[in-house]
């Protein structure tokens, strides 16, 4: 579906770089329920971190598309270019049929995302039982920060943190829950 490492902007990627990491919605506290309270603040402190990480001179953001975590901060870096027009999205797609089993809300939004993003990136076309690894691996090899929605549990999101701690990239955890929790 999208060509190895697709870009659709005129210039060199620039400035420094963010790579997004988190839970998909089963481990988020609202769940799929984005009309939740905690969802919609959620989503607005993330949108205010990523306005803020643009302060900070960090202008490449990478996604890698899933649901939950990846698709909110992909929806709050394109709203963030209305205010920095020169911040780069670049989608990550792990397989071609990345959605296939997703609803048909969930494909359009997908769908949407990567047909905005500046780059569109993918790390494999066939699903592989290592094939979301290795997506996770090219977002933080190209990423000088990697922002996590994290909350302590096993899983991608607790492989990809300790891959940017061997990689000596700094992580700065974004909390699902506005009270902090030792990780």
């Amino acid at each position: 579906m999208y060509a190895i490492n697709e870009v659709r902007c005129k210039t060199r990627p620039h400035g420094k770089r963010v790579a997004f990491t988190g839970h998909r919605p089963q481990k988020l506290p609202f769940g799929f329920d984005e009309g939740d309270p905690r969802c919609i603040l959620f989503k607005a402190r993330l949108f205010e971190t990523v306005e803020g990480l643009c302060e900070e001179g960090y202008r490449h953001f990478l996604s890698g598309g899933a649901l939950g975590y990846d698709t909110f901060a992909a929806e709050a870096v394109l709203r963030v270019k209305h205010l920095y027009p020169d911040v780069i999205l670049e989608m990550v797609s792990p397989y071609d049929a990345q959605t296939e089993l997703w609803t048909f809300e969930n494909r359009m939004r997908h769908d949407w995302l990567f047909a905005q993003a500046d780059i569109v990136t993918a790390t494999g076309h066939d699903y592989t039982p290592t094939c979301m690894a290795r997506r996770n691996r090219y977002l933080v090899s190209n990423a000088d920060l990697v922002l996590a929605a994290y909350n302590g549990q096993d899983g991608g999101t607790a492989a990809t943190v300790r891959y940017a701690d061997a990689l000596h990239i700094p992580v700065r955890i974004f909390w699902p829950f506005l009270e902090k929790k030792a990780v």
